[in-house]
Formats: C-alpha cells, sequence, structure tokens
C-alpha cells in the first residue's frame, strides 16, 4: 500500500515539473524524520502537495539574513576592488587643485603609473576591502528584508525597491564614510599618507573624530537618490528582461550596469562636493586657513573656483567605474544569494500542516 502510493506520488510529482513548481529544501537531518510509510494513509494522501525543483532561483528560500549578508559582503568587496583603479583617478579629477589628472581617463592612469608606479592606483585599497564586505553586508541585509516585508503590501513597487535602498543606505553610509575619508585622502596626488594607519591617526589628532563625518550628509544627499535609482533601475530593468525570475547572469549583469550609469551620472555635482569635504586639499596645503564644512559650502566653493564645469568633474571616470562596477556587484550578489540558498536548505512550511518535501520533490509526511 504505502509503496504504491509512493510510487504514484512520484509519477504525480514528474508529472508536475513541467509546471515548475518553486523548490523548497529540506535538511538532511531534518529529512531522516519523514517516512514514506505515513504516505500510505489516505489523510497523508490527500493533504499533501507536490512541490518540485526548479531553476526559479528567486523563489528559493533566500529570507535568510546570513545568506543576504554573506553574498552583500563578497559582491561589495568584488565592487569596490576589481575597478578601483578608475575610482583613484575619478577622485583626483575631482579635486580643487590642478593636478595631472586632467588629461582623459586613460592619458591620466598612464601618467599615474609612469610617475608614481603601479602601486599608484590602488593606493588605499586595503581600507576599502575591510570596509566594504560588512558595509554591503548590512546594505543588502537591510535592503532584502524590507523588499521582503513591504513588496507584496503595495501595487507600488518600484517606491518599496527606491524607499528599502534609501534605508540600507543610511546603515551602509553611516559605516562607510570615515573608510571613503581615508581612502580618498590617500589617493590624491602627492598624498602624504604612507598607510591607512598613518592617515586616520593625523585626521583624529590635527581635526578629531568629527572630520570622519564632515561629509555624511551630503554622502546620504548624494546616495539616497543614488541607490534608489539604482535599485529602481535595476529592478526594473530584470523584469521586464527576465520576467520569469530565473537566474540570468547577462540580465543581471546589463540591468546593474544600466542601472549604475544612470545612478552615477544624475548625482555627481554631489559626488564631487563630497570629495571636495573629505580630501580638504586646500586646507592640507596652506591655502585656506579653515576647513570646508557642510554641502552647500563645498558646492559655493566649487563653483566659485571651477565655474559650472566644475561639478562635471570626474564624470567620464566616475560612469566608467560604477556601470561595470554595479554589473558586478548585482551579479555576484544573484549568485551567491541563488547558490547558499541552495546550501542553507531552509525549511519552508507549506500550505497544508501534516505535509513537506524533500529538497529531492518527494513528498513525506512527518513521523512523530
Amino acid at each position: 500500500m504505502a509503496g504504491s502510493a509512493v510510487g504514484k506520488m512520484t509519477t504525480n510529482i514528474q508529472n508536475a515539473t513541467a509546471g515548475c513548481s518553486p523548490a523548497i529544501a529540506v535538511p538532511k537531518a531534518e529529512a531522516a524524520r519523514w517516512t514514506p510509510a505515513a504516505v500510505g494513509s489516505p489523510s497523508a494522501q490527500t493533504q499533501l502537495t507536490p512541490v518540485v525543483p526548479c531553476d526559479d532561483y528567486e523563489s528559493l528560500p533566500t529570507n535568510n539574513v546570513a545568506i543576504h549578508m554573506a553574498a552583500g559582503a563578497i559582491a561589495g568587496i568584488a565592487e569596490h576592488t576589481v575597478m578601483y583603479p578608475l575610482d583613484c583617478i575619478k577622485t583626483r579629477m575631482q579635486s580643487m587643485l590642478v593636478t595631472p589628472a586632467r588629461t582623459g581617463v586613460t592619458l591620466a592612469l598612464r601618467d599615474m603609473v609612469r610617475a608614481e608606479g603601479f602601486r599608484a592606483p590602488f593606493r588605499g585599497i586595503g581600507v576599502v576591502v575591510c570596509g566594504a564586505g560588512p558595509g554591503h553586508a548590512l546594505y543588502f541585509a537591510c535592503y532584502e528584508k524590507l523588499k521582503a516585508r513591504y513588496e507584496d503590501r503595495t501595487q507600488y513597487k518600484a517606491f518599496v525597491h527606491g524607499a528599502s535602498g534609501a534605508v540600507a543606505t543610511l546603515l551602509h553610509d553611516a559605516f562607510m564614510n570615515p573608510v571613503d575619508v581615508v581612502k580618498q585622502r590617500l589617493q590624491m596626488h602627492n598624498s602624504p599618507y604612507a598607510s591607512a594607519m598613518q592617515c586616520a591617526g593625523n585626521i583624529v589628532r590635527t581635526e578629531g573624530v568629527r572630520a570622519f563625518y564632515r561629509s555624511y550628509s551630503t554622502q546620504l544627499t548624494m546616495n539616497i537618490p543614488f541607490q534608489s535609482t539604482n535599485f529602481v533601475v535595476y529592478e526594473a530593468v530584470r523584469k521586464q528582461m527576465n520576467p520569469d525570475g530565473r537566474y540570468n547572469p547577462p540580465v543581471h549583469m546589463l540591468a546593474g550596469g544600466l542601472a549604475g550609469a544612470l545612478a552615477s551620472a544624475v548625482t555627481n555635482p554631489l559626488d564631487v562636493a563630497k570629495t571636495v569635504l573629505n580630501t580638504q586639499e586646500e586646507a592640507r596645503l596652506g591655502k585656506t586657513q579653515t576647513h570646508l564644512t557642510g554641502m552647500v559650502t563645498a558646492l559655493r566653493r566649487i563653483y566659485e573656483t571651477n565655474g559650472a564645469s566644475g561639478f562635471m568633474r570626474g564624470m567620464r571616470p566616475r560612469i566608467i567605474y560604477q556601470a561595470p562596477a554595479a554589473a558586478i556587484c548585482w551579479s555576484i550578489y544573484e549568485l551567491f544569494k541563488s547558490v547558499l540558498g541552495f546550501q542553507a536548505g531552509e525549511q519552508v512550511e507549506l500550505p497544508t500542516a501534516a505535509s513537506t518535501v524533500t529538497a529531492t520533490g518527494v513528498a513525506v509526511a512527518p513521523s512523530a
């Protein structure tokens, strides 16, 4: 009786594969409690709902915060390190002072390497690696948690994506702002600092701890619209090109690249202001007696020094940096979210109370 029931259930599951129901994984330790004999009871047969594996990875049990944090940390480190030399060029182009990095991205990179050596474009990368992991772990975990909670409660999903990204940015920037200050001071032409520790120590001694957050309001003013645009464009392009929600690396890369390029172009003026506040080059070289404070002061100083064109400085390397960086970040994040979701084997309850499905797709009932 039990054998025929299991055979019939297996046949039904194989026939249902064409419909590609969402996959549910059960931990091996938990699966040991489930016995095929229980399937033979009529009550179990009527309550079981066959669920089969498929490659709709977004239906996997990836609502685990640890999974989102691990995937986000890996994606964040990859995003910031792979394209780091372009970020260094962008910082120098946005400087208030005249530096060699004024002729174009390729020539600026070539001149930097010739004058300062091959290590110059990577100055400050160590502190970024240390900060990007936990910063992006908080970032993606917060975004996914908020999106999962509110996305199904409204028809305005784009608003939920943008608002979730904005809240995630508050956490991310609170952690990353000191990292950006140290990084950008190391990136500047003729930087006097030999290491991140020396730079951080000098900032604390001469400017105080508050100097690490001098640009925080500007960073938020920039990153909230940046990340909101990033998430909204990414989700819209991804769902338009991949309506089935399957794991599709080319779509994730294209959607991420478009989102990153558009968001970086829109917010470039505020990025210039952030760089000016973080580096404080004029004060360091004695050209002014006071440090610039606040976004409005920085924007006014940029306009007085370089005119309206000063707000566009560094836009080209920023777009060239952000587009592939965002594509890499989203692709790696979606990949590891999928992989870690499979490996976690989280248990998800079915609508019926007396049944669950194993990772192989065979429906069985629990023993007492």
